[in-house]
């Protein structure tokens, strides 16, 4: 797949790094959104599992992957900033349905409380509102190796906690990464951060009371850090909302091991498009349960 390359003027603040996977055969567009210091290529086993059933769309935040050399770093983006980064986006391409990962749940449940007037559907993915004990540990590790500058420990700390299920290439690729950003990434990381431990939790309940479209929430059954039980509290603010938990998976999901992906795939289609889904997923049905309501 080639996709057609942008860089996009953002309200003459940000110059954003933008990725248009198009589908002769698609109606509708899917943008989605990285976590926590991530870049596009973390998306590549979700791109592969949603093209060409539709046409998606990827990018990078101003101070990460390959919109950080357009952009100037003075300032550090709080998360409603990168939501209206985000809603720019959404309009740009005409977007019908998000997909977010991990901490760009934040982001994407901003921008949905903002109700976009494109979006229908959204998936939420590896995400819950509650800084439960796992979380707040490694939160609390984080900002201490951030403060120390220590990109060893930073590196090590993912795999050895949401990324603990990842196979090894990937756990490799992951600390060449986080290991090796620019001094304005981990300013920015460091950021994130403080901001969550100060509010001693995430203010994403009350935003979500006014999104009224259908939304789906994905978690790990092994993810005990944005654990599925956790994400059911956005049952009481999303009236239309569905929980599913992937069995033997944990934080990241379709990247960690090819029944995991492939379950994802059939979760992401059938809510998304029903009615087309037997067009587009490939393979028998298993015959033991993918998933489980949360």
């Amino acid at each position: 797949m080639t996709p057609e390359i942008a860089v996009l003027d953002i309200q003459g603040q940000y110059r954003i790094h933008t990725e248009l996977y198009r589908s002769e055969t698609a109606q509708s567009t899917i943008i989605l959104v990285n976590g926590s210091m991530a870049t596009t290529a973390s998306f590549a086993k979700t791109l592969k599992n949603l093209h060409p059933a539709l046409n998606v769309v990827l990018y990078d935040q101003p101070y990460a992957g390959q919109s950080k050399q357009h952009n100037r770093h003075q300032t550090l983006l709080t998360n409603e900033l990168e939501a209206q980064v985000l809603l720019e986006l959404i309009e740009h391409f005409d977007a019908r349905f998000l997909l977010s990962f991990s901490w760009g749940g934040l982001v994407a449940l901003t921008a949905l409380a903002n109700t976009p007037r494109r979006i229908e559907k959204a998936v939420i993915s590896s995400f819950s509102p509650r800084v439960n004990h796992a979380m707040y540990d490694y939160l609390e590790r984080g900002r201490q190796g951030l403060a120390a500058g220590n990109r060893t420990l930073l590196g090590n700390l993912v795999n050895d906690t949401l990324g603990k299920h990842l196979p090894h290439l990937f756990k490799r690729f992951n600390f060449r990464h986080i290991s090796n950003l620019a001094d304005h990434e981990y300013a920015q990381m460091h950021f994130h951060i403080e901001q969550l431990l100060s509010a001693g939790g995430l203010n994403t309940l009350g935003d979500a009371y006014g999104i009224a479209i259908p939304v789906l929430f994905i978690n790990g059954a092994w993810d005990e850090y944005t654990a599925a039980s956790d994400a059911r509290h956005f049952a009481h603010a999303i009236a239309n909302s569905q929980f599913i938990a992937v069995q033997n998976t944990g934080h990241f999901l379709d990247m960690e091991h090819a029944s995991a992906s492939q379950h994802c795939k059939n979760a992401l289609l059938n809510f998304l498009q029903p009615m087309a889904v037997s067009a587009f997923i490939q393979g028998k049905p298993s015959h033991t349960p993918c998933c489980m309501s949360a």
